[in-house]
């Protein structure tokens, strides 16, 4: 038994899980400061998925993957204004906007593919090269977990903590705080409370446009249907697990990561799973995640209720 679990939990198996996080970290983020200023977006799926593709075909176009990020990024954030458009300006239901973008950028991202590249072989386009730390990446299994991936690998984790400090201990993250608790009494305090929620709405189709560009980019190198897999939704149950707060939301998305990482890990060891059920095994602790914490969390109080001001 001991014997196993050491064959199982290599430092392979950890480096893959902090892999596996990284996309989920961006798109999880950027739910926080959606969700923080009052606006569900439940449309991370198709913000990523939009952006997986555009990262692609701008890496591909321009011979730079660098540029390539940026123009996912941006293809996120334009699925994103969509949805502050319908959820903010006119003030439609935020969870029937969410499941439209996810809709559109499935249907997007797969007609663009055929006119554009057709039936035929999806091109590839460089990747990023694997930075080893240096001194740190040398030590015995944490260099191996930590300090020996692509750069947007550190640039998720680095995100964490700037996330936190411009959320908490920055005059605009309590401005978009209270936005997303007391609208009202932000807007009579002089913020914008349509400014500031349209920002933050941007701010998160930006960043899942960008976990998106890791999953094509900075893993596969090409972009396939729907390979987002429903990643957007294990981020959006990563950041209610985290309880809104980015520390506790980078180590939910470890978790979640490191449940995709065991999919791959088991059948190298021979154990007899079922393939079928291994691949459930993310979605299946996403959908109990939801399930544990029905009524154990406290969202934003405003988050989801449009803001009309008088």
């Amino acid at each position: 038994m001991l014997q196993g679990l050491i064959e199982f939990f290599t430092a392979a198996f950890f480096a893959a899980g902090v892999r596996l996080a990284t996309p989920l970290i961006f798109t999880a983020i950027g739910g926080i400061f959606s969700e923080r200023s009052g606006v569900v977006n439940i449309g991370l799926e198709g913000m990523m998925l939009t952006g997986a593709f555009a990262g692609v075909v701008g890496a591909f176009y321009t011979g730079n993957v660098w540029l390539g990020v940026l123009i996912a990024m941006a293809a996120g954030a334009l699925m994103a204004l969509i949805h502050a458009f319908l959820s903010v300006t006119i003030r439609g239901d935020q969870i029937v906007s969410g499941a439209a973008i996810n809709i559109l950028g499935l249907g997007l991202t797969t007609y663009s593919l055929r006119i554009i590249w057709g039936l035929q072989d999806k091109p590839r386009v460089a990747g990023f090269a694997v930075w080893k730390i240096p001194v740190l990446g040398d030590i015995p299994f944490i260099g191996e977990v930590l300090f020996q991936h692509i750069p947007l690998v550190y640039l998720a984790f680095l995100l964490v903590p700037v996330a936190h400090f411009v959320l908490f201990r920055t005059s605009w993250g309590l401005s978009l705080r209270s936005v997303g608790e007391h609208p009202r009494a932000a807007d009579t305090l002089g913020i914008s409370v349509l400014r500031t929620r349209y920002l933050c709405v941007l701010i998160s189709g930006a960043l899942a446009g960008l976990g998106g560009a890791f999953l094509s980019i900075g893993q596969l190198h090409t972009f396939l249907e729907n390979m987002s897999a429903g990643r957007g939704f294990i981020a959006l149950a990563a950041l209610i697990f985290g309880k809104w707060m980015p520390v506790r939301t980078m180590a939910a998305c470890f978790l979640f990561g490191s449940a995709q990482a065991a999919i791959v890990r088991i059948p190298a060891l021979n154990y007899s799973v079922s393939p079928q059920l291994l691949s459930m095994f993310p979605y299946l602790l996403t959908l109990l995640t939801f399930v544990g914490l029905v009524g154990k969390t406290t969202p934003p109080a405003a988050v989801g209720t449009p803001y009309v001001k008088e």
